[in-house]
């Protein structure tokens, strides 16, 4: 199943673009009223959709990785009231849709194993949704919000009732200013007993949420935040060494974990490459080398494609990283834009990087 699951998506994963829209027309046409699920303005939701395509191809023979994903995500999509027959419908508009992009390709095998496929992911989700007795999402009022640099905000808001999160993961958030859309960001600090967290926001060309953010959040606005995903965490217990990749407001997941790292007693060694394209983009540089003086298994390499940097490199984070080795020997954690992480990831295996030893989630910036 799973290589079938395989090589017929990467026969249409070319037509990313046609296949989505195909998709929601398909899933409108069987379904109208989950219309009313999405915004207005449909081009974030329809890349979100290949991104989680990508994402669970990727993982579709690492089944306990796969089984946690599916799980976060039918408990987030609690928020939305999904209801058992919306799944229904979104399976009957996927299935539709491959077979109209595959053409000759879509064989019986090929169906069996993505019907298959989409039963698993429907059935975790579902199971997970119903399992959950939290709330589908939490009210958050803004307590600050300030710009470090012409286009990246950093916003803080307090919960009104604590939200369970682990530090490197990632929450949905609605704002006032674009209502029904929904997008994901990262805390960059680790849970604290105050409700605060911490936001950094960079306002993305053209994009709608990420500019009101950056620009037009005001102390005092209500955001209603959906429940924790992720799998960047690292646990206690860990030892191997890890390699940490942040490029621009990626950093954000990274400075959680080593917010929550800073207060263990013993910590692997940490190198952590934080780039962007100018100097002035490392607005969080001060900060990480301000920790890297007080925790001695830190190191931090800032990276930049334009101008240079004292103690710096010179490049794409994807040419700094891997022209320094493969790192085969570290647990290898990567944040950013898809574009980015494709690059890194990419660059990293071509490396001799062992794909299981990457970690790194596929929604974190729109």
């Amino acid at each position: 199943m799973a290589k079938l699951v395989r090589t017929s998506f990467a026969a249409v994963e070319t037509k990313a673009d046609e296949l989505s829209q195909y998709f929601y027309g398909a899933l409108f046409s069987v379904s109208p009223d989950t219309r009313a699920l999405f915004p207005i303005n449909m081009a974030t939701q329809r890349n979100r959709l290949l991104r989680a395509l990508v994402y669970v191809v990727q993982m579709v023979d690492r089944p306990e990785e796969l089984t946690t994903f599916l799980s976060q995500l039918g408990r987030d999509h609690r928020k939305f009231d999904v209801l058992g027959r919306h799944y229904d419908a979104v399976g009957v508009a996927l299935i539709a849709t491959l077979k109209r992009f595959l053409k000759d390709d879509w064989t019986p095998e090929v169906e069996d194993a993505w019907v298959t496929a989409y039963g698993v992911i429907s059935k975790s989700m579902r199971e997970a949704a119903n399992k959950e007795a939290g709330p589908a999402w939490w009210k958050a009022t803004v307590v600050e919000h300030r710009l470090v640099s012409r286009d990246v905000a950093i916003v803080k808001v307090r919960t009104d009732q604590p939200l369970p999160y682990r530090a490197g993961g990632y929450v949905s958030v609605e704002v006032p200013q674009r209502p029904r859309m929904w997008r994901y960001l990262s805390p960059a600090t680790a849970p604290h007993d105050d409700g605060l967290l911490e936001f950094h926001v960079h306002a993305v060309r053209g994009g709608w949420v990420s500019r009101s953010i950056a620009h037009h959040t005001r102390f005092g606005d209500t955001w209603r935040l959906g429940p924790s995903l992720g799998a960047l965490s690292v646990h206690q217990t860990e030892s191997r060494p890890l390699l940490m990749i942040g490029g621009g407001t990626g950093v954000a997941p990274m400075l959680a974990l080593l917010d929550e790292m800073s207060r263990w007693q013993h910590n692997p060694p940490v190198h952590l490459f934080f780039g962007g394209r100018r100097p002035e983009d490392l607005y969080a540089l001060d900060e990480l080398r301000g920790l890297a003086v007080t925790c001695p298994w830190l190191t931090v390499t800032p990276v930049t494609e334009e101008g240079t940097i004292a103690g710096g490199d010179r490049g794409t984070l994807a040419t700094a990283v891997t022209q320094r080795g493969a790192w085969k020997e570290r647990d290898v954690y990567v944040a950013g834009s898809p574009s980015m992480i494709r690059a890194t990831i990419a660059k990293l295996l071509a490396a001799g990087t062992d794909l299981a030893r990457i970690k790194y989630d596929p929604f974190t910036l729109d």
